[in-house]
């Protein structure tokens, strides 16, 4: 008898390039900026891939001529949308502010994707964030060599973007240094990039502008001096208005993520999602839904982004280690890590309300009893 020594697993083809995890929007979304392109009949700015209006429609969502399915990626106020794209149209740089999970870096990254169709040109900021992020910096192999040139010079992303007409994202931008940030205020105002080891600038050519994110809660750390703010345009993205339009918000997102995981598709626990939800607004704004009980708060912000993050991971739990449908078991350990990030004065604050709202709340039994398991 003949054993067959081959392997019972398939092997990966060898030029097979590996799936990305989390693919740029421009990738990602390709086919539904390839549809809009198509159908795009309106002015567009010079190098702008879309024109204002289907920028609007792709991040907004809506059906196309042909019956083109554009997905929301952003469900909020219109005319945040509208005066935010109307903002990269000019000379004015646009600031995204916000609580921290208000969808500034989602927003910035599917702006620079429909209006320059690369979304990589970024300078993540960081309390170490050195001046040439923003600038330019050297290849000391050839600087060293053969002294100042063209050749030895390192474009950032920022002096890429003015070169090539394209959209340049700066994120947190309050965590960079302050005298590092004014870097920026020559670049802003002027369009021009000084290079003085070479006696040369760069200038920026038409359709060059820049998206920066900073949140509401990193005022103290590096505020931006009047000068570097009067060069933006700034646009406060809002916390959802509605519990439904947060659920909403959630469930796509999640859905999203999880068919990358090949996780169960979020409607399978919209319920969970709506108890999610609930939770982190009622103790977000200090006040259970009707009204009724005033609450403490923690010192988390229980972003919608948290959210997202409990219910992704939660679903995770009830792929591969239960039957694929989420159940108040899988978020609960997500919720309690949420909320208590102090140790002591949080974990008062989430007994007190898992005791005085979730306890006496009709339906609510096993969410309860999954919690207090999670936190005893």
């Amino acid at each position: 008898m003949t054993v067959s020594m081959e392997p019972t697993h398939t092997e990966p083809i060898a030029d097979q390039a590996p799936q990305a995890l989390r693919p740029h929007a421009e990738d990602a979304f390709a086919a539904e900026l390839t549809a809009l392109a198509a159908q795009d009949d309106r002015p567009r700015p010079e190098r702008w891939k879309l024109s204002p209006c289907a920028v609007a429609t792709y991040l907004l969502g809506g059906t196309l001529a042909d019956g083109t399915v554009i997905t929301p990626k952003y469900v909020g106020p219109r005319r945040i949308v509208e005066v935010a794209v109307t903002t990269l149209a000019t000379d004015r740089a646009l600031l995204l502010l916000g609580v921290p999970g208000t969808a500034k870096t989602w927003v910035s990254e599917h702006l620079a994707a429909a209006v320059s169709g690369d979304s990589t040109l970024l300078v993540q900021g960081t309390a170490g964030t050195p001046e040439e992020a923003i600038r330019y910096g050297w290849n000391y192999a050839r600087l060293l060599a053969h002294g100042p040139s063209r050749d030895a010079l390192v474009p950032s992303p920022v002096m890429r973007a003015m070169s090539e007409g394209m959209t340049a994202r700066v994120e947190e931008l309050t965590r960079i240094p302050a005298d590092v940030q004014d870097t920026l205020i020559t670049i802003l105002s002027e369009k021009t990039l000084p290079i003085p080891e070479l006696g040369e600038e760069v200038q920026a050519v038409r359709g060059f502008n820049l998206i920066a994110t900073a949140n509401d809660r990193d005022r103290g750390v590096n505020d931006l001096s009047s000068a570097l703010r009067r060069r933006f345009n700034t646009v406060v993205l809002p916390l959802p208005e509605s519990a439904d339009a947060e659920v909403d918000i959630v469930s796509r997102r999640v859905d999203q993520m999880g068919r990358s995981l090949d996780l169960p598709q979020a409607p399978e626990g919209l319920d969970e999602i709506r108890r999610v939800v609930t939770v982190f607004r009622e103790l977000r704004d200090g006040v259970t839904a009707d009204g009724r009980t005033k609450l403490k708060s923690p010192s988390g912000t229980l972003s919608t982004a948290e959210a997202i993050s409990v219910v992704t991971n939660g679903l995770a739990l009830a792929a591969h280690f239960g039957d694929g449908v989420l159940r108040a078991g899988d978020v609960a350990a997500g919720i309690l890590g949420a909320v208590v990030r102090d140790p002591a004065a949080d974990r008062v604050v989430w007994q007190e309300y898992l005791e005085t709202v979730v306890r006496e709340r009709d339906g609510w039994t096993d969410f309860y009893r999954a919690c207090r398991e999670v936190s005893a």
